[in-house]
């Protein structure tokens, strides 16, 4: 009964001492092996400098001509001469479309005859009321019968006018939908009149930039049909918010000298908002979400130390840091999920 107690003793001291042999061992592995320093972890990153920063906002709008009119007959009549090639380019004055006007011609003529006959019988009687040959009364009948025959041609010359369609500015004209011969009812389209030198773009944006965009500035946009960037300037801007989807209406014109742009085409824009000179950019997979916000790992004294900052613009790829970092504090950006605060780190800093 002695030797099984003794033997029983035995076995636990020995178990005793194993386990202190283990939890001593894995002490000293955790450090880096017996009395040595904790392994330190390679990592990348990169030192922090302040950068210019475009803060920018990306929206679409669609491209008007600076000028659109449907040309149009003011009065009814039959088409008697057009004066334009579908496609091509028209000046300012030029006679576009004329309507049957002879009978308004031949009330001229007569009404010309019969202000030449009026203005000598005038004349005469002016003579003769200078010595008192004719009263006052009788002048003036001839007079008045002079300044009617002349407001009569007046009303016939508007008419011919009208028969007559210019083009009111510079542009390009579009397809005809009307013929010569052809009879037109008043106010029938025959064509559409566009000035495309410069274009007009209209974008919108939400409401809440209203106080960072003004006129004069230059917003930049592309077009599928010329996928070069081409700039614009702002010129003007709806002056109410739109209710329904709580955006502002802006009007930019831009160059269209090599014709490619075209009224009613898809238009995407990007609008300067703000540069910010000394911006601190970082990748977006160094902010690391915590419940408190966001952080990133630093080295410091060559060890991992995990730093709250604040975050602002964002682009495909970086982040703005506003607070948190400063200019020469190099960043950890990978291996940043294995570190642990004040773990050694060894950086490899890359561009």
């Amino acid at each position: 009964m002695k030797i099984s107690r003794v033997l029983l003793l035995l076995a636990i001291v020995g178990v005793a001492v194993i386990i202190g042999v283990n939890k001593c061992g894995g002490e000293k592995q955790a450090q880096g092996g017996p009395g040595g320093p904790m392994i330190a972890a390679h990592v990348y990153g990169l030192v922090v400098k302040p950068r210019p920063l475009d803060d920018r906002i990306n929206t679409t709008g669609t491209l008007l001509a600076n000028n659109s009119v449907e040309v149009r007959n003011e009065t009814a009549g039959r088409l008697v001469h057009l004066g334009f090639e579908e496609g091509r380019r028209v000046n300012k004055g030029d006679l576009l479309i004329k309507i049957y006007d002879d009978d308004l011609q031949a009330q001229l003529r007569k009404l010309q005859l019969d202000a030449e006959l009026a203005a000598t019988n005038e004349g005469r009687l002016r003579d003769l009321l200078a010595i008192n040959g004719v009263s006052q009364q009788e002048y003036d009948a001839a007079k008045n019968q002079l300044d009617g025959v002349r407001a009569d041609i007046d009303v016939v010359r508007a008419q011919i006018a009208r028969t007559e369609v210019r083009a009111p500015f510079n542009g390009v004209i579009g397809l005809r939908s009307v013929s010569e011969g052809a009879y037109l009812p008043a106010f029938t389209v025959v064509a559409s009149l566009q000035q495309l030198d410069p274009m007009k773009l209209e974008f919108t944006l939400p409401s809440r930039y209203q106080e960072r965009l003004h006129v004069n500035d230059t917003i930049t946009f592309t077009v599928e049909s010329s996928p070069e960037p081409r700039s614009g300037v702002i010129y003007a801007f709806e002056p109410a918010v739109d209710p329904g989807t709580r955006s502002l209406t802006a009007r930019a014109r831009c160059a269209n000298a090599d014709g490619a742009l075209l009224p009613g085409a898809f238009a995407k824009v990007e609008v300067p908002l703000q540069r910010i000179l000394n911006a601190l950019m970082v990748p977006s997979q160094a902010i690391i979400p915590e419940i408190r916000g966001q952080k990133v790992m630093v080295s410091r004294g060559g060890k991992a130390t995990p730093v709250l900052v604040d975050v602002g613009l964002r682009n495909d790829s970086t982040v703005q840091v506003t607070s948190g970092l400063q200019p020469g504090d190099t960043l950890l950006t990978s291996g940043i999920m294995q570190v642990r605060p004040g773990m050694p780190v060894v950086v490899n800093v890359g561009n």
